[in-house]
């Protein structure tokens, strides 16, 4: 039974879908997915365009509205919106330490998991289209980051089911391998380090004593995790965001108390550490997040833990020698280090399930060339200038490769553009599509 909801601006219904967890079988077993439709108020019964909305990722589910507000602001005004908890996560049947553990062994976790990649993602919306629009009408589709992803793995297998797609941050490497991937991105982490102890140059000697600390003791989270310095410098995720920086910058600005003993890193430092970087709330990303970038004809190899790999390449982020040197101790970012396994409770029973994970190889094709350069559906995308997340360069070579994309290259927004503009993002993108910019 459908259960609709009616917040400030907005009606929201939420949907649930049987789909098959693989769809070569579709008569075996069964998972169940989670979407929540929202229309304008006022609007419930207008004939509207829809709009699927895939949330980045991998492994986040789709925001919870409080009303008319970030992107729905302006999506509203022309669409009837599908936000999806794609499988795994939100109100989707969920894999986690709790669930996994009733799969089984850790390869039948891991074997369970291989079906959680954007082309699984991709025959589910298809699947949940044909129920919801009919076979023959198609939908709009918006992709942010990890989304972007899963909008060229659409436009490869059912570019049919698409009337339009809109990208913003998530134009992927069509041949990318994951050490390629880490190999651009480490200097673009290495440059948003830069700029955030230019804006804020006091913190260096706050890392860099925090670090000296945690080498000598690394500190008990709220949760029983252990933040280590490797994980400690985890936080340079938030770098990459508008206002990361800033929330960096205000959380280690309350790192210490005078305890009995002396200095203590503060319980409210700690918390906010944790806040940040506990995977509870989506394990899937850390399990899967190298995974994304396996295709058999780039890598048949598999992945294997190449972030970590590729590390060894750029030791200016070796926290040791930083430390042993006058250097600024630097933040990493979007890399998964199986040191994370070992660390974080919510990861640590999913160990030896993620090593299955790094060592699998031949991880099916994600995206088809031939189909891409002979793309029908209008494509347009907003690249974010140096976004930390999502290689610029690779970005561009994919807009040459998918026939008729055109791209906005920006640098007025970080990688969050989409949510915090106010609607400004996919409003261009909007024009664009029509041809009125």
């Amino acid at each position: 039974m459908s259960i609709a909801s009616r917040l400030p601006g907005i009606v929201t219904t939420d949907r649930f879908f049987q789909v098959p967890l693989d769809h070569r079988a579709p008569d075996g077993e069964q998972i169940e997915v989670y979407a929540r439709e929202v229309v304008a108020a006022g609007r419930e019964t207008d004939k509207l365009p829809w709009l699927l909305f895939l949330q980045g990722g991998p492994g986040g589910k789709a925001g919870r509205p409080l009303g008319r507000d970030t992107w729905l602001t302006r999506a509203l005004d022309d669409y009837r919106v599908l936000l999806l908890d794609q499988r795994g996560t939100g109100r989707s049947t969920p894999a986690n330490r709790q669930t996994l553990a009733r799969r089984g062994t850790p390869q039948q976790q891991a074997d369970y998991l291989a079906h959680f990649r954007a082309d699984s993602i991709v025959r589910d919306a298809e699947l949940i289209r044909r129920r919801l629009l009919g076979g023959e009408d198609r939908w709009t589709l918006l992709g942010q980051s990890f989304g972007g992803f899963c909008t060229l793995t659409y436009l490869s297998l059912a570019p049919e089911g698409l009337r339009e797609a809109f990208v913003t941050g998530g134009l992927a490497g069509l041949s990318s391998s994951a050490e390629d991937v880490y190999r651009a991105a480490y200097p673009r982490v290495a440059r948003k380090n830069e700029a955030h102890y230019a804006r804020y140059p006091q913190d260096v000697a706050r890392v860099r004593t925090i670090a000296a600390h945690l080498v000598e003791a690394p500190a008990r989270l709220p949760d029983g995790g252990v933040l280590t310095v490797q994980a400690f410098q985890g936080l340079g995720m938030l770098l990459g965001s508008g206002t990361g920086s800033h929330t960096l910058h205000y959380l280690l600005e309350e790192a210490w108390v005078e305890g009995v003993d002396g200095p203590d890193l503060s319980d409210t430092f700690l918390a906010g550490v944790q806040a940040q970087l506990s995977f509870t709330h989506g394990p899937l990303y850390a399990l899967l997040h190298e995974s994304i970038y396996g295709q058999r004809s780039v890598a048949p190899a598999g992945t294997g833990w190449a972030a970590e790999r590729v590390r060894k390449e750029f030791p200016e982020f070796d926290a040791g020698q930083a430390l042993a040197s006058d250097r600024p101790v630097l933040f990493t970012g979007e890399m998964i280090y199986p040191a994370l396994f070992e660390t974080d409770p919510a990861l640590q029973p999913l160990r030896e399930t993620a090593e299955l994970l790094a060592e699998r190889g031949d991880w099916p094709d994600l995206y088809d060339t031939e189909q891409l350069a002979a793309n029908q559906v209008p494509v347009v995308a907003a690249v974010y200038h140096d976004d930390m997340y999502v290689d610029t360069a690779d970005s561009l070579a994919t807009a040459r490769a998918v026939r008729g994309l055109r791209t906005w290259v920006t640098n007025e927004w970080e990688h969050d553009g989409l949510r915090v503009s106010g609607g400004a993002v996919l409003d261009r993108l909007i024009r664009m599509a029509r041809g009125e910019l």
